[in-house]
């Protein structure tokens, strides 16, 4: 690949001396004697010796204090299966509230109508306490599950640790997902308690949920008690058939905390895959597991601590809500946003950082263009003095975006990473000690032993390949739900490659070591024998004042041709796509992508689907295309906007009577 531009970040001597990783650094090689010149060689060694690393992670966040010594620490190294830290018992929220003085703030609660609440270490250690014994009252212990049917509010968070305190396992999606959507995921777990709200605010609106929440019910015949927060100042709600709370009365008092302490590798969570194509896979990951991963990927990576304020907009039903909440674990606040992020305009985020003094900012590759293309200075405009990073996920990030927000963000690093629900976690991204270039990761996550490898399974530098994970990582699913056999789990991850987790996306490794995503490898666009990213395209016309947005399929047809159609949404939703701007985004894939991959069809469309998490929809509308049964490749309730799918289901339909 061509050589890349300048770094549009390089960190100072004090930001490498004030860096947590570099202290880590400082911890090993006193406990070992090692010496790392570069990050590279930390990296390569921490995958090297797991039982080093893992356990130095152990030592180095303090673990040892509240749990003892870690003993053994990879036990059995097998894909899927891996055992961990067999001889220690944990418990995610007991190290959790344990993180801050009693006085300072661990969470603060902003809605979309100005009001802000905050919580102190002292009241989240208090409300853990009290909802735990309350669910303990009701039955509710080891393995049990409680689910939550939430907006992003603080008592969602303390819900999260409360069910993690008495050792149960803890599920949740944000409510604007649609009741049948819930019982489709909720439906396996046999719940017997639901913590829920009677509402949100969104774009200006109150959002009454009451009778979503009756249908969730109805939905789950083992729920038989509901906790309720009052959020839209109406009446108590009222469930028929099962027992009613409120949440105020249940967490006020005063109660001893009380910790289950269980195994290293007891769930946790259940977080779901989106189910765009099908029944959503249900991932169980564990208590320790996730607690050294968060601890790893927030403290040393994002650079973390307690002088930090973390806020990333996120939702409950995002694996990005469980990795926020599991910032308490440095010590750090984070900030819980209840509300449009574009509500009245696209400073909003932006501007709830300044108020609130956040220190690290997470947010999308989509979000950061919408606010790119408004003409956004986010430093000239607002007082972001307290923010020293920002972090994106869920999709590739162009280069020009990436760009534009380290510089009008004056200066900071943005830190683009990959990973996903899977691991709870990233495989690549960023760290405090090494530069960033334009639109690329710099460096695999640490304890990460991930490659790229081609077709034969040999890794490969400079050039694209799939994504491995060539050892095993803690906060890897332990299982699937409602998987006994774990023959489901084998088929998502270890098919391609036995023994080695194929992620699915396509990328390429630098020779700087950095990473570059192309997009996911079964939507790769393969023409001629030769293949491309998806990203790669849509980077190629993100310059494009015209074009807001597009999507891009490679449909392999049976007669052997090759069919690959563009998407775009204009800028202007009045406006109408004529030849003259086709033939400029054709001249623009040809200069700056490939004029082997310059589609055979521009097509407008008023949207393009995404799923809930903003990821486009890119394989089950290329299997629609190849004549799928839409029931079978996509399920409307996973989108962001259903209505959307409609264009593509007629095409779909125009091409199989053809």
């Amino acid at each position: 690949m061509p050589e890349s531009p300048a770094p549009l970040w390089e960190p100072s001597e004090e930001t490498v001396r004030r860096a947590h990783v570099t202290a880590f650094q400082e911890f090993l090689t006193r406990r070992t004697g090692a010496t790392f010149s570069a990050y590279r060689d930390l990296w390569k060694w921490s995958t090297k010796d797991l039982d080093g690393f893992w356990g130095a992670v152990w030592d180095f966040y303090g673990l040892d204090v509240l749990f003892g010594p870690h003993g053994r620490v990879l036990a059995e190294e097998r894909m899927p299966g891996s055992t961990w830290f067999p001889e220690v018992a944990v418990n995610y929220a007991e190290y959790v509230v344990s993180r801050g003085p009693d006085q300072a703030v661990a969470i603060v609660g902003a809605g979309e109508d100005g009001r802000v609440v905050e919580l102190t270490w002292r009241e989240l250690r208090g409300q853990v306490a009290s909802l735990s014994a309350w669910l303990r009252e009701r039955g509710v212990g080891r393995g049990d599950r409680v689910i939550g049917y939430l907006p992003n509010i603080p008592e969602a968070v303390v819900a999260m640790l409360a069910t993690a305190a008495v050792g149960a396992v803890w599920a949740s999606v944000g409510q604007d997902y649609a009741p049948h959507a819930v019982g489709d995921r909720m439906g396996p777990l046999g719940a017997t308690v639901l913590v829920t709200a009677d509402g949100y605010r969104y774009a200006g609106r109150e959002v009454d949920r009451a009778g979503a929440v009756r249908e969730v019910v109805g939905q789950l015949p083992t729920v038989t008690d509901v906790l309720v927060v009052g959020r839209l100042g109406a009446e108590q709600l009222e469930v028929p058939g099962t027992a009613t709370h409120d949440w105020a009365e249940v967490v006020a008092g005063e109660v001893k905390p009380s910790f289950e302490r269980v195994g290293f590798d007891d769930p946790l969570w259940v977080l779901f895959s989106s189910g765009t194509t099908g029944r959503p896979k249900g991932l169980v990951q564990s208590h320790g597991g996730i607690l050294v991963e968060e601890l790893k990927l927030l403290g040393l990576h994002l650079d973390i601590g307690p002088a930090d304020r973390l806020f990333w907009f996120t939702s409950p039903s995002w694996v990005m809500w469980n990795i926020q909440a599991s910032a308490l674990a440095t010590g750090a606040s984070i900030l819980c946003y209840d509300g449009a992020p574009a509500h009245p305009d696209a400073r909003r985020l932006w501007r709830l950082a300044a108020e609130h003094r956040v220190t690290v900012f997470g947010s999308s590759p989509g979000y950061l263009e919408a606010s790119r293309g408004t003409g956004l200075e986010p430093a000239a405009e607002l007082d972001l003095s307290a923010l020293r990073s920002m972090a994106c996920t869920g999709a590739p990030i162009s280069p020009s975006t990436h760009a534009w927000a380290v510089e009008s963000s004056g200066g900071l690093p943005l830190y683009s990473m990959s990973g996903g629900t899977d691991i709870c976690s990233g495989f690549c991204g960023g760290v405090p000690t090494v530069p960033i270039w334009p639109g690329e990761l710099s460096v695999r996550n640490l304890g990460v032993a991930m490659d790229a490898w081609d077709e034969q399974g040999e890794p490969v530098r400079e050039q694209v390949g799939e994504l491995v994970m060539t050892r095993p990582l803690p906060s890897m699913p332990i299982r699937f739900w409602d998987d006994p056999a774990g023959s489901r789990y084998r088929e998502s991850y270890f098919e391609t490659y036995p023994g080695v987790w194929r992620h699915g996306d396509w990328i390429t490794i630098t020779a700087r070591d950095s990473v570059v995503i192309h997009g996911r490898s079964d939507a790769t666009l393969n023409r001629h024998g030769i293949r491309m990213g998806t990203a790669d395209i849509y980077n190629a016309i993100e310059h494009l004042p015209e074009v807001a947005e597009s999507l891009v399929l490679g449909v392999e047809e049976p007669d052997g041709g090759y069919w690959m159609p563009l998407f775009v949404v204009l800028a202007d939703p009045a406006a109408s796509l004529d030849e003259e701007l086709r033939d400029r985004i054709r001249d623009a894939i040809r200069a700056h992508a490939s004029p082997r991959h310059v589609p055979d069809e521009i097509v407008q469309v008023a949207g393009i689907p995404h799923t809930r998490t903003g990821k486009r929809l890119e394989v089950p509308l290329k299997r629609l295309m190849q004549g799928a049964d839409p029931a079978r490749v996509v399920q409307p309730a996973a989108l962001d906007d259903p209505a959307l799918l409609e264009p593509f289901l007629a095409l779909a339909r125009e091409r199989r009577g053809r």
